[in-house]
């Protein structure tokens, strides 16, 4: 079993933790996410290629995709492997939540260790809308906080 953690911060006042947790190679990861600080509403939820940080959230890079996919919903056959849909903010701004996606891998060669969780502005759109960055981005806006996913105990 591989367990990973990630504290999120930005520019605003959103901050969080989300914990990873997988028992084995190729199963599916646990995501436990608890962040504070959102506006209420759905806010698009991504792994992103770098853990890179030192220009804020946009040294990140683009979402996580070694098998180069258009963007799409967790749940899609063909996705970002760094696609995890969106986080839905209670309306005092938190989100408390425990998402399992079988892309996200902690062990191998697709790990996701060292690369970096970015909480969005808006809502994902999944790939499913005709705007522009709808097959790139979710057109999910801005980066509002992130941080880089790191071994845990």
């Amino acid at each position: 079993m591989v367990k990973a953690v990630c504290v999120v911060r930005g520019d605003s006042t959103v901050t969080g933790t989300i914990t990873f947790v997988q028992e084995a190679e190729n199963t599916p990861t646990s995501v436990e996410v608890a962040l504070s600080g959102l506006t209420p509403g759905k806010h698009g939820f991504h792994v992103h290629q770098f853990g890179d940080n030192t220009n804020g959230c946009i040294s990140a890079g683009g979402h996580f995709n070694p098998h180069g996919h258009t963007h799409g919903a967790p749940e899609d056959a063909v996705r970002h492997a760094g696609d995890l849909g969106n986080v839905i903010a209670g309306p005092d701004g938190t989100v408390k939540t425990v998402l399992t996606d079988s892309q996200v891998q902690l062990l191998g060669p697709l790990s996701v260790i060292g690369r970096t969780v970015v909480v969005h502005a808006d809502e994902d759109d999944l790939g499913k809308t005709l705007h522009e960055l709808s097959k790139t981005t979710g057109n999910a806006g801005g980066r509002l906080a992130c941080g880089v996913i790191g071994i845990s105990q």
